[in-house]
């Protein structure tokens, strides 16, 4: 007889996974027991960003997982990234979207589309740990319908000048860089969209507002200011007019890492109310013996697994150069929406006790909402994939 090569499924790994795939998974969830999880209270009350725990993911390897190693980074793949944000959003969901929008939105970019110089010169900081990837397209008339940027760039010799405000942007109080949209031609609509390296030091640069928000309380969001910002040419990536698609392909990938993030934050709290379905008494027997608690339960536990294989799908997908938008929409889609119906659930299982804030499940109901409005709304997502219905 033919000798049997021993499946990964075969060996209770359910979703394929590489031996490398499974050691980082495995390293991340150590370290997020050991760095994390003590401290997700402590920050979503404080509203106080870890700049320690950013150290410490960049000491690891992890702050560019999917970064090529010639710039400081891992040169992994995208499914070892969604396994990394999925095992930290498990404990603290601000830390995840934090390290998600570094990697997704803050450096990313810059390895799909900067010069080789500007990769050299940013990107090794910025895998390193030693400060934040931010990214900023969001203004406060340009959202979901992100062509309408009001910020400007004017040429000037040798130089561009921004004027303008974004909102909504994550991680700018902690980056040396801050990767803007700008329109540099108004009468070419998306088509005139620009994309700069912004230092954080450039004079008229200011993080003019922080918001206080409903959840991911300890990821910093702010608005920001442009006033007569001067950039030499060199801080302009790729070539004028090439923002939009720049800023399309970013939130194809992004999305993905958005629905990795709602899976954790669900996973952690579906672990939450399933050990305390096990544990509390009522009427003479555990509530887990109940069949209503059962429903929420066997229905979170089969949400999430889809929610997992739609992800993991979209991950291999981009890590094979296949076309990945339709995946990336779905799976952020599903993934967002089931993040809130089990976070909720969970609260309901804990009943009096899941509204406290002793118990991690409120917090994590909190978190769950922005990953249904992040990087595209719900009905946004719904566009896309119609869209590619060819609808």
């Amino acid at each position: 007889m033919p000798t049997m090569t021993k499946s990964p499924l075969a060996a209770g790994n359910l979703y394929g996974l590489t031996d490398e795939q499974l050691q980082l998974q495995e390293m991340v969830r150590e370290f997020v027991k050991r760095e994390v999880a003590p401290h997700a209270a402590e920050i979503d009350e404080t509203e106080r960003f870890p700049v320690e725990t950013f150290k410490k993911l960049g000491q690891l390897g992890l702050m560019g997982i999917p970064v090529p190693a010639e710039y400081g980074g891992a040169g992994s793949d995208t499914m070892s990234y969604v396994l990394a944000v999925e095992e930290i959003a498990k404990a603290c969901g601000s830390t995840g979207l934090s390290f998600a929008a570094h990697i997704s939105l803050g450096s990313m970019p810059l390895v799909y589309f900067g010069t080789e110089e500007q990769k050299k010169k940013w990107l090794p900081y910025v895998t390193s740990g030693e400060f934040m990837g931010s990214w900023a397209l969001t203004e406060p008339q340009a959202g979901s319908d992100a062509s309408r940027q009001q910020t400007v760039a004017v040429r000037e010799g040798d130089s561009w000048v921004l004027n303008g405000r974004k909102t909504f942007i994550t991680n700018a109080p902690y980056a040396r860089y801050v990767i803007v949209m700008a329109m540099t031609d108004k009468s070419k609509g998306n088509k005139g969209i620009s994309s700069f390296i912004v230092p954080t030091d450039t004079p008229g640069f200011s993080v003019s507002k922080h918001e206080h928000k409903m959840g991911m309380r300890g990821s910093p969001t702010t608005e920001l200011t442009f006033e007569n910002v001067r950039l030499p040419a060199d801080c302009m990536i790729s070539e004028e007019g090439s923002g939009f698609k720049q800023a399309m392909k970013t939130l194809d990938g992004g999305r993905i890492s958005i629905a990795a993030l709602a899976l954790g934050i669900a996973t952690g709290a579906f672990e939450v109310a399933l050990a305390y379905a096990k544990e509390r008494e009522a009427f003479g027997q555990t509530i887990g013996s109940f069949q209503l608690v059962q429903a929420m339960l066997a229905d979170a536990a089969t949400e999430l697994h889809a929610a997992r294989l739609m992800i993991y799908h979209a991950a291999r997908l981009k890590d094979a150069n296949l076309p990945h938008t339709q995946a990336g929409a779905q799976a952020k889609l599903y993934a967002s929406e089931v993040s809130a119906r089990v976070t909720a659930n969970a609260v309901q299982i804990l009943g009096g006790y899941g509204y406290l804030k002793d118990f991690p499940v409120e917090r994590m109901m909190r978190d769950s909402k922005l990953c249904e409005i992040g990087e595209g709304t719900s009905q946004i997502q719904r566009i896309v994939i119609a869209r590619n219905l060819g609808l």
